[in-house]
């Protein structure tokens, strides 16, 4: 068989515009595949784990997470914050957080799985507004007695610095704790029990 009236620029130029369109195909097939890998905005607010770096978090701060569209607290407690979890007990609706909206894995006063970490819901449960973050002990416009906490500015509902809401509050319940694990020492993922990881 004789190739005498094939024209070869002709054919090298079909052969590459096929390889064109192919790679392009490939590349429109690929993105979306390697896109689904990676949760959505609307997978997010739908309640997908959320990962936060508290590494450089240092104690008396905090930083606010989104999970489920809602805010979550992240603080690193102090040394004296903790101290005065127990001295909270009287003054407080449920001390030991038997009521409370949380996992079996923390601590009913620590609320927590590292005792110096707390990471709780940032939705007050009176009405739903966001508390402040007040660490601050015995500032001037919490009074003398203050240890610290959040302060929903909303009705004035106050919690220690474990979420447990005060007696006589119009907020009837401790701050929820969300689900929780620790990936790694510096990196909590929210959304997640440490049982399923």
């Amino acid at each position: 068989m004789s190739n005498d009236g094939v024209n070869n620029g002709r054919r090298r130029f079909l052969v590459a515009a096929t390889s064109v369109v192919g790679a392009a195909g490939a590349v429109g097939v690929a993105v979306p595949f390697v896109g689904s890998w990676f949760p959505s905005a609307r997978a997010k607010a739908a309640g997908a784990p959320v990962k936060v770096n508290v590494g450089k978090l240092e104690a008396g701060q905090q930083i606010v997470a989104e999970w489920r569209g809602q805010p979550v607290f992240v603080s690193r407690r102090t040394e004296e914050a903790l101290k005065t979890l127990e001295e909270m007990t009287d003054r407080l609706a449920d001390p030991e957080s038997e009521s409370a909206d949380q996992p079996d894995y923390v601590d009913g006063v620590a609320r927590s799985i590292k005792p110096e970490i707390l990471v709780v819901m940032g939705i007050c449960t009176h009405l739903g507004c966001s508390p402040l973050f007040r660490p601050e002990v015995a500032s001037a416009d919490m009074g003398e007695d203050w240890k610290g906490g959040y302060f929903c500015p909303c009705h004035s509902s106050r919690y220690d610095m474990s979420g447990r809401v005060f007696r006589g509050q119009p907020a009837p319940l401790n701050l929820p704790v969300p689900p929780h694990n620790y990936e790694s020492d510096d990196v909590i993922v929210i959304g997640l029990d440490p049982e399923t990881v």
